[in-house]
């Protein structure tokens, strides 16, 4: 892997930029001694949000599920 001294790399950002985006990776030295590695970034990979509901499915009463329970405690009733 390459190795370029900080002022180098000051000077020669843009086209090193490009360099580790093209998947060529380098290091950058403070008076020869290794400081950091810079490569290309790779996104990670998005997750299934909703895999896990493949099955799911809304039961047919979903709108009036528990209305009689739900009804009782807003009016002070069961208590």
């Amino acid at each position: 892997m390459e190795q370029i001294n900080i002022h180098a790399a000051k000077t020669h950002l843009s086209s090193l930029i490009e360099k580790a985006a093209a998947g060529k990776p380098f290091i950058i030295a403070k008076s020869g001694k290794p400081l950091v590695t810079v490569s290309a970034y790779v996104p990670p990979a998005k997750p299934s949000r909703v895999g896990f509901l493949k099955d799911f499915t809304v039961p047919d009463d979903f709108d009036y599920m528990l209305q009689d329970e739900i009804t009782a405690m807003f009016e002070g009733e069961g208590l």
